[in-house]
């Protein structure tokens, strides 16, 4: 699939660059919530080689933190005029309300998502972020975001059978179900009910009805896909989100030390 499809498809990565504790503890909440990839980056240098291997990419950049406001604006420049990540959308978020600033990056330096101020109202900034994103179709043509925490011993499954549990690994999970690999086939059909399933991701234990969607079998492991009933509670799929991004974080930490 050429790189234009999958963005079209799979939607952007979006990294916030040194958040102010508003934008961190509301935006970026809310942003997981409705199922956009979102990272929190603390170092510019560190960011540059990310957006350099994912350049289809948003960055909204706090230029109140670490450098000087020539500094990030040398940083932008040079980040929109290399050729590696010259496709990178990139807004400022500032506590800052100064026209003059606002029209520099807006008019001059163009930046695609715009220059939005921070205050202390999060419905509104909210509002104003999310609008930016969808003016460069941040999300895609995807609905859920997903994790793959294949190789975690603290991503498990234990499944009701004949009033005992089968114990499985989760190979991958989104608020839309999960597939995994049991210790013990269980043999289940396609479209059985299962109930009072556990789930168990890293420290929470969560308790979810699923219907058996498929399974995949290459001969040596069956893959179960089990997609999440509408009576799944509410709350389960809220937590469900905030590990799929704790773990895709986790993932680009590691990737770039």
């Amino acid at each position: 699939m050429a790189q234009g499809n999958t963005v079209e498809v799979l939607g952007k990565k979006i990294f916030f660059l040194y958040p102010a504790a508003l934008v961190q503890n509301d935006v970026v909440e809310e942003l997981i919530q409705e199922e956009y990839e979102v990272y929190v980056i603390k170092d510019q240098e560190k960011l540059k080689k990310i957006i350099a291997k994912y350049p289809a990419s948003v960055v909204l950049v706090n230029i109140s933190e670490q450098l000087s406001e020539k500094e990030w604006e040398q940083w932008i420049r040079a980040i929109m005029a290399d050729p590696v990540t010259a496709k990178v959308d990139i807004g400022i978020l500032a506590p800052n309300g100064d026209e003059d600033l606002k029209r520099k990056y807006v008019n001059s330096v163009k930046v695609k998502c715009g220059y939005i101020q921070v205050k202390s109202d999060s419905k509104l900034l909210i509002k104003q972020v999310l609008a930016a994103l969808i003016a460069v179709n941040a999300k895609g043509q995807r609905k859920y975001i997903r994790a793959a925490p294949d190789n975690e011993t603290m991503t498990t499954i234990n499944l009701p059978i004949n009033g005992d549990y089968i114990k499985g690994n989760i190979k991958d999970i989104s608020t839309m179900g999960l597939s995994c690999i049991f210790d013990e086939d269980p043999e289940l059909e396609k479209n059985s009910l299962c109930q009072n399933v556990q789930i168990k991701l890293q420290s929470i234990l969560l308790k979810v009805e699923g219907i058996v969607f498929g399974f995949r079998d290459d001969g040596v492991t069956k893959t179960y896909v089990i997609v999440f009933t509408q009576r799944t509670d509410p709350a389960v799929r809220t937590k469900i989100r905030k590990f799929v991004q704790g773990s895709m974080q986790a993932k680009l930490d590691a990737e770039f030390k």
